[in-house]
């Protein structure tokens, strides 16, 4: 479950050095913004930043920016950060709908999508970030070898992505219903939702996604 109405969460985002103000002013800049030309990941719904920020510390040679659009979400992520110093990671504040007004084309190495909303209602379905819908954005911003990397333990999501990535005539390149019993568990970083999830004895689903 989400949280919200932390208390200061706005004040506290708006003044920190971490999250990206003016996120659209930096489209085809974001070699700029990092001041490198590292290769840029990104994770839409990061959720308290677990999955990033490990990231993040194992691959220096590697910019991250986590995504988020809930604001008291968002201040747990930046609560971690407070005793780290991480010039390789970013956030921004925002909704994944917006993507294509951030980031311009081929300008992502790489996504992440962890246990995204399911947003279980059919006529819901295009608000999945792994609708269509959301490949059709994607495609725009990712490298032509990019890869999508996608995390549930919500099956029924899971089967409607694996569907549409073919009919977004994007390729699968593996997939598992169980990642902690698989071959692809090797250099699996865990998220809070996942590491919760597996104790309570649910497989995770994961599929990587490229044209």
């Amino acid at each position: 479950m989400r949280l919200r109405n932390i208390p200061g969460a706005n004040e506290k985002i708006a003044e920190s050095s971490l999250v990206i103000k003016n996120a659209k002013e930096h489209k085809g800049k974001w070699m700029e913004v990092f001041g490198n030309d590292h290769p840029i990941y990104i994770e839409i719904g990061m959720g308290k930043g677990n999955f990033i920020t490990a990231l993040a510390l194992q691959n220096p040679q590697i910019n991250y920016i986590g995504i988020e659009k809930f604001q008291s979400v968002l201040i747990r992520a930046l609560e971690k950060m407070e005793d780290m110093k991480l010039d390789n990671l970013t956030f921004i504040c925002m909704n994944a709908e917006e993507i294509n007004e951030v980031f311009d084309k081929e300008e992502i190495k790489q996504i992440y999508l962890n246990f995204s909303d399911p947003w279980p209602k059919d006529r819901h379905a295009k608000r999945r970030l792994t609708s269509r819908q959301y490949f059709e954005r994607y495609d725009k911003i990712l490298d032509k070898k990019g890869k999508i990397i996608f995390k549930t333990d919500n099956r029924e999501l899971f089967d409607f992505s694996l569907e549409e990535v073919k009919e977004a005539k994007w390729n699968v390149d593996n997939f598992t219903y169980d990642l902690h019993h698989s071959e692809y568990m090797e250099g699996n970083i865990m998220t809070e939702y996942e590491e919760k999830f597996s104790n309570e004895g649910k497989a995770i689903n994961r599929l990587v996604a490229s044209r």
